[in-house]
């Protein structure tokens, strides 16, 4: 008999940019997603660990991830120090019960938080039972040309984490096979970001059915490998004429994840 999958699939507060961290909650709670990821960056209330606490409680919807500081609007967020960044992400996931915090890998001007990354990453890892899930970035393309903007790469399987977090529309952008990048990752997967692409060299975050990537394959994937982590609805509304536009992309969302997450009967694990 098949099992219901137990994933649970949580909205990122980036997905309704430029709306604000509040308005993410009510609509995760008004479409019926399991939880949110908070994107950590220059709207205040993303930032403050109690007024995330009241929104969670009041919406009933929990915080399951939190994403670090790491673009460039947010380097003055948490501090200009990276390392202060990440600790202060932990501690916001420690204390509002967040199972992850996703991490970009530096950009390669931050030479001495590159050089230590992976190390440093393996430390922070030990301290706590959060998991630190680096995600996969890709190069800058401006035309004919590429910028391989992050170190020790953008390809985080070429290193050794504890946990990956995979992003189809990093994937799409980097025109890199997803497939096979989460076989690179094997368990050590344990964060999903799922968005669509169509191989631009802009990150786009596409609805999830709207490019090219296989997010039904990964979907599907997921249940059957006993997959023990969330996954994220990351995508850009930035071109929605409409509140209602935006939500009715998100609720798209929600309903390509689900179905696609029940397609497959889970294998037990031995």
């Amino acid at each position: 008999m098949a099992e219901p999958t137990d994933v649970r699939i949580a909205l990122s507060t980036a997905s309704v940019y430029p709306e604000s961290t509040a308005t993410a909650f009510e609509i995760a709670a008004r479409l019926g997603y399991d939880g949110v990821e908070v994107m950590v960056w220059t709207d205040p209330v993303s930032q403050d660990i109690e007024a995330l606490r009241r929104l969670s409680d009041y919406h009933g919807v929990p915080i399951l991830a939190v994403h670090a500081p790491c673009l460039l609007i947010t380097q003055r967020v948490w501090s200009t120090d990276p390392w202060v960044k990440l600790q202060r992400a932990r501690a916001a996931a420690e204390k509002l019960g967040a199972s992850t915090v996703v991490v970009h890998p530096p950009f390669r001007w931050q030479r001495q938080y590159a050089r230590d990354f992976v190390e440093g990453i393996w430390r922070m890892a030990d301290e706590t039972d959060v998991r630190f899930a680096v995600e996969n970035m890709y190069p800058w393309r401006y035309r004919d040309r590429e910028m391989l903007a992050y170190a020790p790469d953008w390809d985080v399987t070429q290193h050794d984490y504890r946990h990956f977090t995979i992003d189809l529309s990093h994937t799409s952008t980097a025109r890199a096979d997803a497939l096979d990048m989460i076989g690179r990752m094997g368990d050590r997967l344990g964060h999903v970001h799922l968005a669509d692409g169509r191989g631009s060299a802009k990150d786009e975050h596409l609805v999830p059915g709207r490019g090219s990537q296989p997010c039904a394959e990964l979907l599907e994937h997921l249940t059957l490998s006993g997959f023990d982590g969330h996954v994220v609805i990351e995508v850009n509304t930035r071109r929605a004429m409409s509140n209602a536009e935006r939500e009715a992309d998100l609720a798209e969302a929600l309903a390509f994840t689900r179905k696609h997450l029940a397609s497959a009967v889970r294998v037990p694990r031995p």
